[in-house]
């Protein structure tokens, strides 16, 4: 077994975890990626050093996406065939919780979450993150992920070569891989840890607007096609409403036209499936879907509108209300091919990193 441990500008409670890890498991092997920390921070990596553990540093900052992608692939060309547990250098993972994830991935798991609890005193912007990012990846992957944003993970060897091709250098990285991980049908096993959160989180390099536009960029994309097929489908239904006067004419215009812009924009960016040869297949696969979301577009609407709703706000709460619905059909059985396909690892460039 292998722990990694991504870390940038660390403190002494980075040495505090790598003490009680020699203590608990002398057998684990520990890597230590030091994200570009620059030299005040040497004393702290020799420290590592001095306790055996390899270390791996980048010149510059380049995020924690970048860094566990380093170790991953050090440890497929240096040590293949290892699982590995990957834990936060800032001390909110106990080694006891480390070695229960790693006992989980030697049981036989190939992805363990160390999921916490959010429970007693936990910093309103990791509260409320999490709850966020934990809704936005069941509406994406139709999973129940606890914990999206938990840095205490295990991976089984056999992992590593998928995870090198996951995009993003930052902390976007994880929720990538979470949502690529439900993509390929991976069970992810959920262990509950112990929630630690030290002065307010305060060690946190998070940076609350920049990496949460990152964060939540794999997911934004579907959101706002829909809201500018929403907003072409509302302005068609109100101009072809006000011409004719009736309401079924409207709902079919104006769905063939918004449904013809939410396909192209869907398989050429949401889903990036622009290029694959079954393209024709996904057009009759969404027409189908297009025709059951108008049936139940146009019943919902006439519903509302038998209670006496208007036809904007009717119009809105319908949508609203399909708009998962819309997310899951195209997600699972439209676009089936989520994401670039796994590209072989290639060796990162020496200039970028550096053992010692």
């Amino acid at each position: 077994m292998i722990v990694l441990i991504p870390a940038y500008e660390p403190d002494a409670r980075l040495i505090a975890l790598l003490d009680a890890l020699r203590a608990s498991a002398p057998q684990a092997q520990l890597l230590v990626v030091d994200d570009g920390s620059g030299p005040a921070f040497m004393p702290v990596f020799d420290a590592a050093r001095q306790r055996g553990c390899v270390v791996l540093s980048h010149p510059v900052n380049r995020g924690k996406g970048a860094a566990l992608t380093t170790g991953f692939r050090f440890i497929t060309e240096h040590a293949p065939g290892e699982d590995v547990v990957c834990a936060d250098a800032d001390g909110q993972h106990s080694p006891a919780d480390v070695l229960r994830v790693a006992a989980r991935l030697q049981d036989g798991a190939e992805l363990v979450l160390g999921v916490r609890a959010f429970t007693g005193t936990v910093p309103l912007r990791s509260r409320f993150g999490n709850a966020l990012t934990r809704t936005l990846v069941r509406l994406a992957t139709a999973h129940d992920v606890r914990d999206t944003q938990t840095g205490l993970r295990g991976y089984a060897a056999g992992q590593l070569p998928w995870l090198l091709s996951v995009p993003g250098e930052r902390f976007e990285y994880e929720l990538a891989v979470l949502l690529q991980a439900a993509r390929r049908g991976l069970p992810i096993d959920q262990l509950p840890i112990e929630t630690i959160y030290l002065a307010g989180n305060a060690s946190s390099h998070f940076r609350p607007v920049v990496d949460s536009l990152r964060v939540y960029g794999p997911l934004l994309p579907f959101l706002l096609s829909s809201l500018g097929a929403f907003a072409v489908d509302t302005a068609a239904l109100l101009v072809l409403h006000a011409l004719t006067g009736a309401l079924l004419l409207p709902v079919v215009g104006a769905r063939l036209l918004s449904a013809s812009v939410n396909f192209a924009v869907n398989r050429r960016v949401v889903f990036r499936a622009g290029g694959c040869t079954g393209s024709g297949r996904s057009a009759l696969r969404y027409g189908v879907l297009a025709a059951v979301l108008l049936a139940a577009n146009y019943e919902v609407l006439r519903a509302l509108a038998g209670l006496g709703l208007a036809l904007l706000p009717a119009k809105l709460l319908t949508e609203a209300g399909l708009l998962t619905v819309s997310y899951l059909a195209q997600r699972h059985l439209v676009f089936t091919r989520f994401g670039r396909r796994p590209a072989a690892p290639g060796p990162a460039p020496d200039e970028l990193i550096t053992a010692r």
